[in-house]
């Protein structure tokens, strides 16, 4: 029995690392179903019309419940563009679920109450709509989750070194 690729890019897959272009793809299309449910689960949880880099940013400035500055958001969310951060956290300040105070020359954004909230009311909805696929039949639960984000996180390295060494060609 032989086994199709199933990728988006057949002229990519036919190089040296043809599986790799299928990874590529389930790259793809896990990355916008995975944005997709973010915003979704947001405006479920009363916070609509934000994009998925919003999301991310607000659930990144509730991490553990310390301000955090401009730059360690962009930093530990491998964001090069730090305009995109920047007015994710204008937009959420404008919501009232953000705010930044000034110490010195930085600036530090944390979570209002009513942000805790939306993110309280946003991990309620992932429970009941996402985390219960992770026990069912072939979901195969906890440790294939940290396996996947382990994997996930060598990839990036992989990425981010093939896109320096593609900036210096």
């Amino acid at each position: 029995m032989t086994s199709t690729l199933i990728a988006s890019s057949a002229h990519l897959a036919g190089g040296s690392a043809p599986d790799l272009s299928e990874v590529e793809f389930g790259l793809m299309i896990a990355s916008h179903a995975f944005d997709r449910w973010t915003v979704r689960c947001m405006a479920a949880a009363g916070l609509p019309d934000l994009t998925p880099t919003d999301v991310m940013v607000f659930h990144h400035v509730f991490h553990r419940q310390r301000p955090k500055k401009l730059a360690d958001i962009c930093f530990t969310l491998n964001v090069e563009d730090t305009h995109i951060v920047n007015y994710a956290l204008k937009k959420l300040d404008r919501l009232g679920v953000v705010k930044g105070e000034r110490a010195s020359k930085e600036v530090f954004y944390s979570v209002t109450p009513e942000g805790a909230a939306i993110i309280k009311r946003y991990g309620e909805i992932r429970e009941q709509c996402l985390t219960a696929g992770l026990d069912a039949p072939g979901g195969g639960g906890l440790e294939f989750s940290r396996q996947l984000a382990h994997t996930l996180r060598a990839l990036s390295g992989l990425y981010d070194q093939a896109a320096r060494a593609a900036t210096s060609l």
